[in-house]
């Protein structure tokens, strides 16, 4: 296996990291503190092309592949989380447009998504009687001489009073069970969506998440994205994607945390020496290295796998899962390594930590991951036992 990426992969890596430590840095303290929308910076990735990764270039995509994507959101999230999730999710509804849409659908959303014109995307499905259950959802959408007739609420939804283009899902059939539920595109503006007040979040606090309601939403027919009654499947597919993305912001973090602990240790100095000469502080930044390398590998092969046309939902959740779960050794470690510096907000180091506890949560929580990865594997004839 070749570990290294090609030439266009590391070509968008380098454009990334540039605009990160030059653009995304040295602003993050302060976004963090007063909850600002990242507008400007998000802006500024449209125009590197960081908003269509996987978009096709007729569409104003890069058109580079998921590995790309990946490397790309760990650079960005290394820099600001907050940055890295909005980017990650709009990524992810072009990803959805281009994958289930019509050519109507792709002509009119993807230019205005990668081109910056939507600023960014919403994937609205969490409920708040519904987020790992995603089947328990209650928001209808019932066929009119108009098209579709949109009611109920969605909750935590990254974006959602910013996004040009919304993804939602909804109960098109509530009898039907799983199989009841479809996927519509909402551009913004559409009356009868509205958004609430951004949530006052611990982490990725310049990402606004909010609840979405929708009363009376009226879209037209042409809205369905994928087939009726198959937004479930669609949905799931998706989180592939969106398990990738999340994994990649993930170690992104991480990498900020062991970046600011390596740079602590060997300035300071305990006992007459550098604290990075002591054995216990060695072990440390060398676990969380190698926890960090371990999910960057297992990220690259969910994303290779991706991009070569393959079902990745067990190697998507196992990076999901054990890259959310480094990202946090590696704040905490930082944390330990810094001290009572750690804990205070003047070093980046509590800041990192706060970042990185929701990637255990969003786009499926660790629990979640596990049923996946388990599943997956039970589907499989066990060794040693006859089929």
């Amino acid at each position: 296996m070749d570990f290294e990426p090609n030439q266009r992969e590391a070509e968008i890596q380098r454009i990334a990291r540039t605009f990160a430590t030059g653009e995304l840095e040295p602003g993050a303290r302060e976004r963090d503190r007063t909850a600002s929308f990242p507008e400007r910076e998000l802006r500024a990735l449209a125009g590197l092309g960081l908003m269509g990764l996987n978009t096709p270039t007729s569409f104003g995509g890069a058109q580079a592949g998921m590995v790309a994507f990946s490397l790309a959101v760990q650079e960005i999230a290394r820099a600001d989380a907050s940055v890295a999730v909005a980017m990650a999710v709009t990524n992810l509804v072009a990803d959805m447009i281009m994958l289930y849409g019509t050519d109507e659908q792709r002509r009119a959303y993807l230019p205005r998504i990668t081109s910056g014109e939507a600023l960014v995307a919403s994937f609205a499905v969490s409920e708040s009687q519904a987020g790992s259950d995603l089947a328990a959802m209650t928001t209808t959408a019932v066929r009119t001489a108009l098209g579709w007739r949109i009611d109920g609420a969605k909750q935590w939804i990254t974006s959602g009073d910013r996004a040009g283009v919304v993804i939602v899902g909804a109960k098109t059939d509530p009898k039907a069970g799983k199989k009841g539920i479809s996927a519509f595109i909402i551009p913004a503006g559409t009356p009868g969506m509205t958004a609430g007040a951004p949530e006052d979040k611990m982490g990725q606090r310049g990402s606004s998440t909010v609840p979405l309601r929708f009363a009376s939403c009226t879209v037209p027919e042409g809205a369905l994205l994928g087939p009726l009654g198959g937004g479930l499947p669609l949905i799931y597919t998706a989180l592939e994607s969106g398990r990738i993305g999340i994994a990649s912001l993930a170690l992104g973090i991480g990498r900020a945390a062991l970046d600011a602990a390596l740079a602590y240790a060997r300035s300071r100095i305990q006992f007459g020496s550098a604290i990075a000469t002591f054995q216990a502080i060695q072990f440390l930044l060398a676990d969380v290295a190698t926890d960090l390398d371990a999910g960057h590998l297992l990220t690259m092969r969910a994303a290779q796998g991706k991009d070569r046309g393959r079902a990745v939902t067990r190697e998507a959740a196992m990076a999901k899962l054990f890259a959310s779960e480094a990202a946090g050794r590696a704040a905490d470690a930082a944390i330990q390594v810094m001290g009572a510096n750690g804990f205070m907000r003047t070093f980046p180091a509590e800041r990192y930590a706060r970042d990185a506890r929701v990637t255990r949560i969003y786009e499926g929580t660790s629990e979640v991951q596990r049923l996946v990865i388990a599943r997956s594997l039970l589907d499989q004839p066990l060794a040693g036992v006859p089929a």
